[in-house]
């Protein structure tokens, strides 16, 4: 394909853009209130370092190539307000697209939701520090037990002891969606996905310990650490956030979880694509000492070996020319230690 299509707002090019500007409203069964509240602006964080880590230093729209399909589904999810399933091997790449999106559309930091066995729902909406709250009262209190006639201190605001989690924060009423990432989810307990799927659906949630207070505006913080204002405990989108959710191939979800996302599989990155993934964490190789055979050697070595066992993982071939190029290949034990460790298949015991 030599041009991009009309319907793209995500270009894949790494080059960061207002393209979401343009993204049409939402379809009527995925328009979601915000409850009149005041649009927020996403934070801007040039120097975030989770996106670097993720996209390199070096020239950050190089470092993911995203191919023609990834480019298609990720405008899709985005055009229909659907979240974007990604599956394939470990070290693909799949979260690193989050970062990309975000990236590139200048959607603020990537919130990241890392699953485990023990993850719930309500750990992503919000957390509650009653037992904090109600020991810092009793310090407030016992400064006026003495004097009986002395009013006792108006308790401490419920807001200093309460933070939305990832997906809580996500679901605030942001002017421009936030990139949420919700990672290696089938590690999640079995019931997970379907719990997510009420929240999918109304983009909002009631936090029943502020709801109880009636209408007023609490100050809560944010997982990105900043203060917003909730009123009546209600926290409701007015985008519904790029939702990019990643999985090993490790399990099969419910069909009622796939249905309501985008699903696409990330495969093995090609000879191109990884080479720009170099070059943005590694920068060029050093010029006139054969750094640039060295690194072109390894990438065939590391191909070579992924298309024979298919379990390799991207930052391993990072971890291999990092070494390399500090000199681990310039005689036989390193060479032997690039190969038989560094480029060691994750399936080999």
């Amino acid at each position: 394909m030599t041009t991009k299509p009309d319907w793209w707002v995500y270009e894949g090019t790494g080059t960061p853009h207002d393209g979401i500007d343009d993204l049409p409203d939402a379809p009527p069964w995925r328009a979601f209130r915000h409850g009149g509240a005041q649009l927020l602006e996403p934070p801007q964080a040039p120097d975030d370092d989770a996106a670097h880590r993720h996209l390199g230093r070096e020239g950050q729209g190089i470092a993911y190539q995203a191919g023609e399909r990834e480019k298609h589904l990720v405008n899709l999810a985005l055009h229909l307000r659907r979240p974007l399933l990604l599956t394939g091997k470990p070290g693909t790449g799949k979260s690193t697209l989050a970062y990309a999106v975000a990236h590139e559309l200048k959607l603020g930091p990537v919130l990241r939701w890392n699953i485990t066995s023990r993850t719930t729902l309500k750990d992503g909406l919000y957390e509650y520090d009653a037992v904090g709250r109600l020991y810092d009262a009793g310090l407030r209190n016992a400064g006026t037990l003495p004097n009986r006639d002395a009013e006792a201190p108006e308790p401490p605001a419920i807001g200093e002891y309460m933070w939305l989690g990832p997906l809580g924060t996500a679901l605030l009423p942001w002017r421009r969606p936030r990139v949420l990432l919700i990672d290696e989810i089938d590690k999640s307990d079995m019931d997970f996905p379907n719990d997510l799927l009420n929240v999918f659906e109304e983009g909002e949630f009631v936090i029943p310990e502020l709801a109880r207070l009636g209408g007023g505006r609490q100050d809560v913080m944010t997982a990105d650490r900043r203060k917003v204002g909730v009123s009546g405990g209600e926290v409701a989108c007015a985008e519904f956030p790029f939702v990019v959710l990643t999985s090993n191939e490790e399990r099969e979800f419910p069909m009622a979880f796939l249905r309501r996302c985008v699903r696409l599989e990330i495969g093995p990155a090609d000879k191109e694509r990884l080479a720009g993934m170099v070059a943005a964490h590694l920068g060029p190789p050093p010029a006139g000492n054969g750094s640039a055979e060295l690194r072109a050697g390894i990438i065939a070595q590391f191909l070579a070996r992924q298309r024979e066992t298919g379990a390799l993982a991207n930052d391993q071939l990072l971890n291999a020319l990092l070494m390399a190029e500090r000199g681990l290949g310039d005689d036989e034990t390193g060479r032997a230690l690039l190969g038989d460790d560094l480029l060691r298949p994750l399936d080999r015991g």
